[in-house]
């Protein structure tokens, strides 16, 4: 029984010590409406996606939104220089870009180009 016991504690670390720095809740910044969203960055498909799960308005309420359930990155996966790179999506324009983001213990900075127009934004991790 203790066997099992210490099997199944060491399994669960190490599942832990492989999470990505990535992984976990995090905070836009208020878009044009003054909107934000609570994104969940996460495993898929071998590389690293973020999903709104919530967005609220300047007051903090809840709002109703298309955008909730969408991703709004993907194929994110670790470059070598620290960083990662993989797709994002701007939700204001429904355009897509190539996305670069840089991980800084609390905060992550996306950024990304569409035509000649580059932009980044910090966003911060949320306690969940």
């Amino acid at each position: 029984m203790r066997r099992l016991f210490y099997a199944v504690l060491l399994m669960g670390l190490a599942g832990t010590l492989r999470a990505d720095p990535l992984e976990g809740l995090w905070l836009t910044k208020p878009d044009a409406k003054g909107q934000v969203a609570h994104v969940r960055a996460e495993p898929c498909a071998g590389a690293l996606c973020g999903t709104i799960i919530r967005a609220f308005d300047r007051s903090g309420a809840p709002v109703v939104t298309p955008n909730v359930g969408r991703r709004i990155f993907w194929d994110v996966r670790p470059q070598p220089d620290g960083s990662y790179a993989g797709t994002g999506w701007l939700p204001l324009r429904d355009l897509t870009f190539k996305a670069r983001l840089r991980l800084a213990q609390n905060t992550l900075t996306v950024s990304g180009c569409i035509g000649p127009i580059c932009q980044n934004q910090t966003w911060t991790r949320v306690v969940d």
